[in-house]
């Protein structure tokens, strides 16, 4: 069995920036119903899809800077709970989050099915970088960006960024993360941060002396010092980049199990200018059923 888990939030963005949504107002979740029909088109049985119900989060609470609301347009945000209500009528398992983040659903949900023997893989639907930390050495977990038709593997995240999935929030937390609103510590790239972590992994295997180093990186001595400066204020960083593993997602794989349209999707989908949809969903529940 095969379990996808969907990153709702950067699907709805994807497809109102689209340049063929016309409709602003609509469009973007008429289109992510339809990609998540798509999804079962293509074979997907098991399918748990997350979204921010709120853009905020606890994370706010700890980084003043972290991402909120503001700048999205208002036309996409009114279309966050419709499209969880589209979802849910398209028979789609959806999990809202508020105090949490969509990502911070997706890991957990992944951690917890991997636990079933039931489960072969589970393929998070996200090329988010911050899902590459749940990516697993044996492929049980992998991300797969649906756009581009890319499977994120172990190998993958490694050729990426130059470290294992289990350094990303490390990674993140030296280097910074502009799209969730915190900037790492000064002086620290890509490179250096990839070169350091291969090596020690984590932030607190680094020592704070250079003279320590078992590895050697341009510029050492001053990264050494702003680590050996920054140190709580990069696992603060590293705090905010590790996805939960607290949040609640599903009981049983079968509630992932993909149950078909409800009795209310299709004046749902009336409402979003999607009525085509209805026929597709009543036609891939009829496939289901014989097979």
């Amino acid at each position: 069995m095969r379990v996808h888990l969907v990153d709702g939030t950067y699907e709805l963005f994807r497809y109102h920036f689209s340049p063929g949504n016309r409709d602003p107002e609509r469009g973007a979740a008429r289109g992510v119903v339809h990609s998540m029909l798509q999804l079962i088109d293509d074979g997907a049985t098991h399918v748990g899809v997350a979204t921010d119900h709120v853009i905020a989060s606890f994370r706010n609470d700890l980084w003043p800077g972290y991402k909120t609301g503001e700048g999205v347009p208002a036309e996409l945000l009114a279309q966050f709970p419709r499209v969880e209500e589209a979802l849910e009528a398209a028979g789609f398992c959806v999990w809202p989050m508020v105090q949490y983040e969509a990502d911070d659903a997706l890991g957990a949900a992944a951690r917890q099915a991997i636990r079933d023997p039931q489960v072969e893989q589970v393929v998070i639907c996200t090329p988010d970088k911050d899902l590459a930390q749940c990516v697993t050495e044996d492929g049980r977990i992998v991300q797969y960006d649906r756009r581009r038709q890319v499977l994120i593997d172990h190998d993958e995240v490694i050729a990426k960024f130059g470290v294992l999935p289990e350094s990303i929030p490390d990674y993140l937390a030296l280097v910074g993360d502009t799209a969730d609103g915190f900037p790492g510590l000064p002086g620290w790239g890509a490179r250096s941060t990839a070169t350091v972590l291969s090596h020690y992994r984590h932030l607190e295997h680094i020592p704070d002396a250079v003279g320590q180093w078992e590895v050697s990186v341009r510029g050492s001595a001053k990264l050494a010092a702003t680590l050996a400066d920054n140190r709580d204020l990069a696992l603060l960083f590293r705090r905010i980049a590790t996805l939960a593993d607290d949040v609640t997602t599903f009981d049983h794989l079968q509630q992932l199990r993909w149950s078909g349209p409800t009795a209310a999707f299709p004046a749902i989908m009336g409402e979003l200018g999607g009525e085509h949809l209805v026929a597709r969903a009543e036609e891939l529940q009829r496939r289901h059923d014989q097979a």
